[in-house]
Parts: C-alpha cells; sequence; structure tokens
C-alpha cells in the first residue's frame, strides 16, 4: 500500500503530541487483522440496509478506543456516517436516550464533513430531492412554488415511516427548509438545534414549524430512525454508532442503573425488529461490566442477549461474535507497534538510512522493555507515552543530528507533567520506603 507523505506525517504529528491521530490508524494497527473481514462484511451488510451489533470488552488500555476509532475509519470508507459517544453519568446518561440522540448528532462526521455534520448532511439531502424532482420532469425548474411543494411531497413519501410514529421530526424539517427558502436564516438555524435534539429552542421557531415541546426518550427513537432515512438518501448508507466506556453504568445509582440497561436492551430489541436499517451499534465495556452482578447480569434479557461462549483460548475467538474479546498488549505486540510506527517515520525521515540502523528492531524492543518498567509493568498502558518517546525523543533526534546515538545519548525517563493519571498511578513508588517525606 502506497501511503501518502501527508498522512505519514498526520499520523507522526500526533503520536509525537501523546495523541490518537484523527486518521490512518489502519498505518500501525497491531492486532486487529483478524478483524478486518467480519467487520467489513458488517459494514456490506449495513450499507445493504441491514443492521449490526458488536460489544467490545477488554481491560482499561487494552484497546477498545483504538478499535472502535480504527473501525470508524473503515466505515467512512464504506461511505457511513460516525458518532462515537462517551456514557456518563452527568453528560450522557444512557437511560436518557433524549441526550445520547443529542450527542450523536454533535458529534457525527462522514469522511467530508467533521463533528458536527448534521447541518451539511441534511443540506445535502434537500439539495438530492430538488435534484430527484428536476430530474424527473415533473415541474418547471423556474417555478419556485412548484419545485417546493413537489420537494414536500418527496419528503412526506421519504419519511412516512417516521412520520407515522414520530411527525415532527418530518416537520421540523420541512420547517427548516421553507426558513431557507423565505430568508430566515435565525428560524433555519433554530430548527436544526430542534431536529438536532438541542434544548432551549426558541418558541417562535417551533411554532414557524408546527411543532411543540422537546425530544423526549420515546421520540429520540423516531429521530434516530428519522436520521438514517435523511443519512441514507444523500449517499450514506449507514451510522456507525459508538456508546463508550458504557461500564460506568456500574457506579450508578441502582434504579438508574436499571434504566440504563433496559435502555439497551430496547435498543438491541429495535435493532432485531429492522427498526433501524442502516444501523451499525457497538458499545465497549470492561469484562467486569458484562461478567458482573452490577453490569449486565443484572438485567437477565440484556444478558442473553450478549451471552458469548469466552471459556476457549482467546485465539480461537470468533470475530463474528456479540462480544469481541480484546486481550490487550503484551511485550512483543509493544514491540510490534514501535516498528510499524518506525517503519512510518522512515517515509518522511530526511535520513531514512540512519534511522533504520540505529532504531533497530532490537533498540525499539529495548525501549518497550525499558518504558514498560518505569510503568510498573502494565504493558497495556504503555503504548501512548511508548510511541511519544519512540518518536520524540529518539527517531526526531536520530533524523536531526547526524552524531545522535539513542544507545549513547539517551536515558529514559518519565516526568510527572507528562504523565495522565493512570500512568502515574503505575508509575508510583512501589514500597513505603520509595516514598519521600517533606519532614521539618
Amino acid at each position: 500500500m502506497t501511503v501518502s507523505e501527508a498522512r505519514r506525517r498526520a499520523v507522526i504529528d500526533a503520536l509525537r503530541r501523546g495523541t490518537v491521530p484523527a486518521a490512518g490508524l489502519d498505518l500501525f494497527a497491531v492486532g486487529l487483522d483478524r478483524f478486518a473481514d467480519a467487520m467489513d462484511d458488517d459494514l456490506a451488510t449495513v450499507s445493504r440496509g441491514g443492521a449490526a451489533f458488536h460489544a467490545i470488552r477488554g481491560e482499561y488500555g487494552s484497546g477498545k478506543t483504538f478499535f472502535v476509532r480504527w473501525l470508524a475509519e473503515r466505515a467512512k470508507r464504506a461511505g457511513l456516517a460516525t458518532a462515537e459517544i462517551q456514557v456518563s453519568e452527568t453528560e450522557t446518561p444512557l437511560h436518557r436516550l433524549e441526550t445520547v440522540y443529542r450527542r450523536l448528532t454533535e458529534r457525527l462526521t462522514t469522511a467530508t464533513h467533521q463533528p458536527s455534520a448534521l447541518r451539511p448532511v441534511i443540506d445535502s439531502w434537500l439539495y438530492t430531492l430538488e435534484e430527484e424532482v428536476l430530474d424527473a420532469d415533473a415541474v418547471d425548474a423556474d417555478d419556485a412554488d412548484a419545485l417546493a411543494a413537489a420537494v414536500d411531497g418527496l419528503m412526506e413519501d421519504r419519511l412516512a415511516a417516521v412520520a407515522r410514529t414520530t411527525p415532527a421530526f418530518a416537520a421540523a424539517l420541512r420547517g427548516y427548509r421553507r426558513a431557507r427558502l423565505d430568508g430566515d436564516p435565525a428560524t433555519a438555524e433554530a430548527l436544526i438545534a430542534w431536529i438536532g435534539g438541542q434544548r432551549s429552542v426558541a418558541a417562535s421557531a417551533r411554532r414557524a414549524a408546527g411543532i411543540r415541546g422537546e425530544l423526549d426518550h420515546f421520540a429520540a427513537l423516531g429521530f434516530l430512525q428519522g436520521l438514517l432515512t435523511v443519512l441514507r438518501d444523500c449517499g450514506h448508507p449507514g451510522l456507525l454508532l459508538v456508546l463508550d466506556e458504557i461500564e460506568t453504568l456500574q457506579r450508578v445509582r441502582g434504579d438508574v442503573r436499571e434504566k440504563g440497561l433496559n435502555a439497551l436492551r430496547q435498543l438491541l430489541d429495535e435493532l432485531d425488529a429492522n427498526r433501524f436499517p442502516g444501523l451499525f451499534l457497538v458499545i465497549t465495556g470492561t469484562p467486569a461490566f458484562f461478567d458482573g452482578q452490577q453490569g449486565v447480569q443484572r438485567l437477565p434479557p440484556l444478558a442473553q442477549r450478549l451471552a458469548t461462549d469466552l471459556s476457549t483460548d482467546p485465539r480461537f475467538d470468533s470475530p463474528r461474535a456479540v462480544q469481541l474479546r480484546l486481550p490487550g498488549f503484551d511485550l512483543p505486540r509493544l514491540g510490534e507497534l514501535g516498528r510499524a510506527v518506525r517503519d512510518l517515520y522512515t517515509g518522511v525521515a530526511r535520513r531514512p538510512d540512519r534511522v533504520r540502523d540505529l532504531v533497530d528492531d532490537t533498540y525499539v524492543d529495548e525501549l518497550a522493555r525499558a518504558l514498560t518498567g518505569e510503568l510498573g509493568g502494565k504493558v497495556g498502558i504503555a503504548p501512548r507515552l511508548f510511541l511519544r518517546k519512540l518518536v520524540q525523543d529518539v527517531l526526531d533526534r536520530v533524523d536531526e543530528h547526524p552524531d545522535f546515538d539513542p544507545r549513547a545519548h539517551y536515558a529514559l525517563t518519565l516526568t510527572t507533567s507528562e504523565l495522565t493519571d493512570v500512568e502515574r498511578n503505575a508509575a508510583a513508588p512501589t514500597s513505603a520506603g520509595e516514598i519521600e517525606l517533606d519532614l521539618p
């Protein structure tokens, strides 16, 4: 595969900053090849109007977030829209589906539009409807009133199934289009916000569209159904929706936990009933959430839907199972990751031969072992910091300074300011004798 210099630089720059690249994850994804064919089959199913679901399970540091972002890249290449939502007790409680829908529209992205892509998607859909009407030669392109009426009629046909249960979604779209045609940007903006599930939308805008009230838990599913219809009509055959860190449900009040688990069960039942053609739902959580009594097992109907036999060796797991197990990083895999990034770096280096010679496979493995040791042997939390050190402290210096030799001139050091809380805890003193006390 030929990789452009710009794409390489974007990835390397992000790793140098210690962040996950916005794109190009496939260039250094390690251990995910075994999932690729199954995920591509699911994306194809969704693109044909079906639905798909997976639960990604793994301990902290096993790469769950990396997996779903890798999957999101594949989804965008297949034309799908994507949205990643962090489940949170205060910001995005799962039992409040109207909040989940609002976060979805805020984080909606496509291959050509960054979040929020809601307005570009709707504008593209309205443009597509107009083009269909004009292509049918049913009205004169110069007759604005006839064109508007024909587009409204086509809109009603496309949203008929949605309008039966959630008429407000179709009404808001009609109102938005009318406000644009009338040159009323304030009303148009307010209605786009309302379609996106935002609260505190001006009452005057809602009256203009003939809608009332706010989006609630039950209407949210209808709005999701409508959004999938709009996406499909404007060239995006589906939506990958990721509910990340769903294990936070274990830490909420008992009645709230029950409601959240039931909301997840409801979503899965609606998927099975084909209410959401074009939806690929993915959730991520820890084994404790899926197996423990404070998580999925607390609601037997949900536990039955997510049941997966994981008693065998992880090598024999099926990538088509409901639950996909991520075993996490070990030292060999961390070294493989470092070598992939080193090879990617040589494509933008001024002295690629020098980089390959001095930062050879043996040195990359040595650096991986040293950094993991500094983090108490916890390989799972090492990748971010390891790649940052490799790029910023080693590869850059080897490439920029002709006399720099990492084996002679570099010693791995960690400072508190560059560590996340999880990394800082792992690097904390392991015995009381190592703790410095500030005594008078």
